[in-house]
Order: C-alpha cells, then sequence, then structure tokens
C-alpha cells in the first residue's frame, strides 16, 4: 500500500490516501538473528532482520506498507531498504510498520 494524492472528482480536493498496488502477491518471509559485537566492550547487540523475498516484476517503492498474511495471521511492515534484485528473484528488508513519513 503507498500514501499518495487523490483527487475528488466531485469536489476537486485533492487528499491523501492509502491505495493498493499489488495483493495477494505469492512471497517468502524470513527472520534472521544479527548479532553485531560492542565497540565499547559492552555486552553483543541482537536484532532481528525480516526479509521479504519476492519476484522480479514487481515494482515495490520506497515508503510501502508491506501487509503479510501467513497461517491467517497478518502484520504490517515498511520497507525499510531497497530491493535487492536478483536474477530470479527480489528481497527487500523490513520494518514492523509504525506510520508513514
Amino acid at each position: 500500500m503507498v500514501w499518495k494524492e487523490v483527487e475528488d472528482p466531485n469536489t476537486h480536493i485533492t487528499k491523501h490516501k492509502e491505495m493498493v498496488l499489488h495483493k495477494n502477491l505469492k512471497c517468502k518471509l524470513s527472520h534472521e538473528k544479527v548479532t553485531s559485537a560492542s565497540t565499547n566492550g559492552g555486552p553483543a547487540k541482537i536484532s532481528e532482520q525480516i526479509k521479504i523475498s519476492l519476484g522480479n516484476e514487481y515494482k515495490i517503492p520506497a515508503g510501502c506498507k508491506i501487509i503479510v498474511t501467513q497461517d491467517e495471521v497478518s502484520e504490517e511492515y515498511t520497507l525499510s531498504s531497497k530491493s535487492g534484485i536478483f536474477m530470479d528473484h527480489q528481497e527487500i528488508v523490513l520494518e514492523l510498520f509504525k506510520e508513514y513519513a
């Protein structure tokens, strides 16, 4: 979903509205623990990196809200990286969605 300016055909007033770009795309969601060493001798930081993999035929612009439904559970994410393009797919690093920028 993207946040776009849409003009009302009756009033000609432009408002921002969420618009669906793609729906029901087949994708793979992966979670990876990322550990980074501390530079000041403190404990290492452990975080989780969430990635979605899908076909190259879809253009996903920066700042989109991505809703993933897996096993009847939906979660909202935001695009936090430029798509990594590979020969047969693309990978996008995601963050949990909080609000539009």
